[in-house]
């Protein structure tokens, strides 16, 4: 029996317009109660699409969410969207600390730990995402480079319904690339023990994904090791058809 209800994100970074409205109903119509009962599926659309993609959604249960929010209520951040407007959208969750946004706009743990308060500030999710460089991890500094990051990034008082973590080691995201099982169960299985070592019994109830080039071809392989409870999804949540064959793992 599962401790915690699997989730599938997807995370469509900068891609989709308007006519992109038609894949999410494709998503939707796939996203029948066989897979309702057994995972969860989100989907992160650019910003310009959330308020579109909150409507569509209703009722269905995907979850839509956002890729990044301001740590800040409002102010004069030109082009930043905060977490409240997020969730005055109708938005559920929200993407921090991805790599892109750690390693192309030099966001460090604080500013992620930041955003992930803000998030629940706003009564949102949030996606917390964690991992290593192929430099890190040839250099054998993988585990030591993720307590640093959940220490500097993961807030105090984070619970199973307020933080969601995702281990995507950098050099794997959009390659086409992946670590060994080992590696991911090696990480993952650390990454709980440290959760339950600092939370006690709600760091059972944080669920860990593993994102980094999923596709259907490698998906269940993938989410049947121990302690991954789900995907964060790039390339492959673009397309309905994809992103279903993924979570149908779950069905």
């Amino acid at each position: 029996m599962r401790v915690r209800t699997p989730l599938v994100v997807g995370n469509w970074k900068m891609n989709g317009l308007k006519a992109s409205a038609a894949e999410l109903g494709r998503m939707i119509e796939g996203y029948g109660p066989e897979l309702r009962w057994k995972v969860q599926m989100a989907v992160c659309p650019p910003a310009t699409l959330i308020q579109t993609f909150c409507v569509a959604a209703l009722g269905s249960r995907i979850w839509i969410g956002a890729q990044d929010c301001n740590a800040d209520v409002s102010g004069a951040y030109t082009g930043d969207i905060s977490a409240e407007m997020i969730a005055d959208c109708g938005g559920g969750l929200v993407i921090v600390g991805h790599s892109e946004r750690r390693t192309k706009y030099a966001e460090s743990d604080a500013q992620a730990r930041a955003k992930a308060e803000a998030a629940r500030r706003a009564g949102l999710v949030s996606v917390l995402c964690i991992g290593e460089t192929e430099a890190e991890r040839l250099a054998g500094e993988a585990i030591a480079v993720i307590d640093s990051q959940l220490a500097g990034s993961v807030p105090d008082g984070a619970t199973g319904s307020n933080l969601v973590l995702a281990y995507e080691p950098v050099w794997a995201i959009g390659t086409g690339l992946t670590p060994s099982n080992a590696d991911i169960a090696e990480v993952h299985a650390h990454i709980r023990q440290r959760l339950v070592a600092r939370f006690g019994r709600e760091g059972e109830k944080i669920r860990i994904l593993y994102g980094g080039s999923v596709k259907p071809a490698n998906a269940s392989e993938i989410l049947g090791i121990a302690d991954v409870d789900g995907a964060l999804v790039g390339g492959a949540s673009l397309k309905a058809a994809d992103f279903l064959a993924i979570a149908s793992v779950y069905a």
